[in-house]
């Protein structure tokens, strides 16, 4: 944070007009980088904006001497070249302004950057696992130690984009205006004025974090943790995406982060433990068929649906229809195996990190029952077991 701020203050203190000049008139430009809302993003903001107009200044100076010795000094009016070889005093200014220029620059760069990777004294730490293709966020500590969560595109939206929905573009922005793909079901929430550490990883490919008003983007790998860190000061609601190409349904896989001042954060966590308690509680009891198949669809829309279709017929060959199927239809504990394990070389994911004992329950029973299905009940304890 400290070299964030002494980043910025030295920044500060470069040529005022061109401080000024960028902010009047590119803060607000669509084509431009964006501000953000945390101080780490407004330093690259800063470093980006005076690089460019050292960049114009060059430009215009480099292309006007050009232009005008072009105009002024043309063999149609009579110009002969000078004749000689070198110029030692040339090579020297040519040579030390831009070692000026880049020194200049380099040493607000460079402390942006330090602070960028420090992420030492944080206040609470977040795990974020991506899984294609849906975020996985846990809370190490804070509050919310304890809490975890999957977050995948908003049911509305995956319905509105699948195969067949029918919808055109009208449609598409009376029914979500500009967040349409941009929205989830369960968003990241953070309190404001913390410095929160995260831990980025994946379980299966490679994917990107990123958030553009955070001011950062990381690689979430298999096998390798990544930090970062941000502090956002306003609550707001912020959106991004992951950006490293990580499959079909890459284009699929929005983040939302919604900042809470602490006291609304305090309330969330808490609620957060309770559904969790619950959830822990309910895996323990026998759930009726109705029960299993109502939660089972509303879980089959938000992870299933994409590949398999909401009606289940799939579409063949990549991805089998369930209707009828042997898998739907047959063994439970092969349908239970498959859904918690996923199948090697096909791009069926493994929903042992993903669902819990009830919604996994839930959708196999959904699977095994609908679309005219009809096959044994399966229930938490099954799953339990099978872990």
């Amino acid at each position: 944070m400290k070299a964030v701020r002494a980043s910025k203050k030295w920044l500060g203190l470069l040529p005022a007009a061109v401080s000024l000049s960028a902010g009047s008139a590119f803060a607000d430009y669509a084509l431009n980088m964006r501000q953000g809302v945390t101080e780490t993003s407004q330093a690259v903001y800063s470093l980006h904006m005076i690089l460019f107009w050292v960049c114009v200044v060059i430009g215009v100076v480099v292309f006007g001497a050009m232009i005008w010795s072009m105009i002024h000094h043309r063999k149609s009016k009579g110009a002969v070249a000078a004749q000689f070889h070198e110029s030692t005093t040339m090579e020297i200014v040519w040579t030390i302004i831009p070692i000026v220029i880049l020194v200049s620059m380099a040493i607000p760069a460079t402390k942006t950057l330090l602070a960028m990777e420090d992420t030492s004294d944080a206040d609470m730490t977040i795990k974020v696992t991506g899984i294609q293709w849906k975020w996985k966020y846990e809370y190490v500590d804070g509050e919310a130690a304890g809490v975890s969560f999957v977050s995948s595109l908003h049911p509305d939206h995956n319905e509105a984009r699948l195969l067949g929905a029918g919808q055109t573009t009208a449609s598409l922005e009376q029914q979500f205006g500009d967040q349409y793909l941009l929205d989830v079901d369960k968003p990241l929430v953070v309190p404001t004025g913390k410095k929160i550490r995260f831990l980025l990883t994946a379980a299966d490919v490679i994917h990107a974090w990123w958030v553009p008003d955070l001011g950062w983007k990381k690689d979430a790998i298999p096998g390798f943790m990544n930090e970062s860190w941000t502090q956002i000061d306003k609550p707001g609601t912020y959106r991004g995406q992951c950006a490293e190409l990580c499959g079909k349904d890459h284009g699929f896989m929005p983040i939302v982060v919604v900042a809470k001042d602490p006291a609304d954060y305090a309330a969330w966590a808490a609620e957060q433990k309770g559904a969790a308690d619950a959830a822990a509680a309910s895996a323990d009891r026998e759930w009726s068929k109705d029960e299993l198949m109502a939660k089972g669809e509303q879980v089959y829309n938000t992870n299933c649906a994409a590949c398999h279709m909401p009606n289940g017929q799939g579409v063949p060959p990549t991805f089998p229809g369930l209707v009828g199927s042997a898998i739907a239809t047959g063994d439970a504990a092969a349908h239970i195996d498959i859904v918690m394990n996923g199948k090697g070389g096909t791009a069926m994911a493994a929903y042992k990190g993903i669902l819990n004992d009830v919604d996994m329950a839930a959708v196999i029973t959904y699977e095994r029952n609908a679309w005219g299905n009809s096959a044994s009940v399966v229930q938490p304890a099954a799953i339990k077991a099978a872990r």
